[in-house]
């Protein structure tokens, strides 16, 4: 870990560094389908309540974290964050919001604690440097931060709000998943060498257990099936590799996806994968048993995160490059 920082990347700089974020282009098609909510500059994260009635969405360019209702798609709430501010994610019993910066002129990032019912700050944590994409594990009592430029997870204790333990990993790593019993983490990698795949990291022991093997020329989303037996994974040469858990080995061939596919989430009910295609403005639906995409949903301009209500009736895509979060009834 570096122990100074002689000058200081641009957000959207570093998630291109990263592997998150390109240039946006213009869609293949004129007018893009879905409702589209005004939510200021350079939307990034987002996350689903568990009851699924609101949507939190980190916008990097204002520094704030803005609320959707998800039935009136109407934003309700606003509180200030940080610049910066790049993920988040709620709670197993919706209480808290947790919110990653990478605070100004600071060689580490923060993780920072909100209430959901009064949106006032209660804890901040200090994580990795250029902390980028977090996860909690489903019992709530651990959260798991990708640091880019440390090439490491920080592993938090939401209990006392201490960071328990930081665990190295290769490469750059830009996303996390946890395994629905808690027992696994899985890190994309996004480097060189070995780099280009996924690190297992054991949970009680915070060793790197296994690595799947090159899985292409940059991973960089995760998503578990609800069972936890399949990890799909997204890669800059416009595939998903879908990876069996139990033997660490993929699963038939790469799916071919749009250009530049970055975020992926996969249904409550296990059938369908989702993957956020941002230099083709676009979201792939991937049948997970056929592993064959069933239907693309045009997007605006720079799509970077989705997130599924949990019914499974909408998804909602958050528009780097158009100031907007953008709604599709499924």
């Amino acid at each position: 870990m570096r122990t100074h920082r002689p000058f200081r990347f641009g957000l959207a700089a570093l998630l291109a560094l990263s592997g998150a974020l390109v240039a946006p282009t213009a869609g293949a098609r004129d007018a893009p389908a879905g409702t589209t909510i005004e939510v200021g500059e350079l939307p990034y994260g987002i996350a689903m309540t568990p009851d699924g009635r609101r949507a939190y969405v980190a916008v990097t360019g204002t520094g704030t974290v803005k609320v959707i209702d998800t039935r009136t798609l109407k934003p309700v709430a606003e509180f200030p964050v940080g610049p910066d501010s790049t993920d988040l994610a709620i709670s197993p019993d919706g209480r808290r919001a947790y919110v990653v910066n990478d605070t100004l002129f600071s060689v580490n990032g923060a993780l920072y604690v909100f209430d959901t019912a009064t949106h006032g700050k209660t804890g901040s944590i200090g994580i990795g440097e250029v902390p980028i994409s977090l996860a909690v594990s489903r019992d709530g009592r651990r959260v798991y931060v990708a640091n880019v430029f440390s090439h490491s997870v920080s592993v938090i204790d939401t209990a006392t709000g201490k960071r328990v333990r930081e665990v190295t990993v290769d490469g750059g790593p830009v996303d996390v998943a946890v395994s629905p019993d808690g027992r696994r983490v899985y890190v994309a990698d996004s480097g060189s060498g070995n780099a280009d795949s996924v690190s297992v990291i054991d949970a009680a022991t915070g060793q790197v257990v296994g690595r799947p093997g090159r899985l292409g020329s940059s991973t960089n989303g995760l998503a578990l099936t609800p069972d936890g037996r399949q990890l799909y994974v997204t890669d800059r040469d416009g595939v998903v590799n879908v990876v069996d858990t139990r033997t660490g080995r993929t699963v038939g061939a790469p799916v071919p996806v749009g250009t530049e596919p970055t975020d992926v989430t996969v249904s409550a009910d296990g059938r369908r994968a989702y993957v956020v295609n941002e230099q083709s403005n676009s979201v792939s639906v991937i049948d997970t048993r056929t592993r064959k995409v069933v239907d693309t949903l045009p997007t605006g301009t720079g799509p970077a995160r989705i997130a599924l209500t949990p019914d499974g009736r909408h998804a909602f895509v958050t528009l780097y490059g158009g100031q907007a979060v953008q709604v599709f009834r499924l």
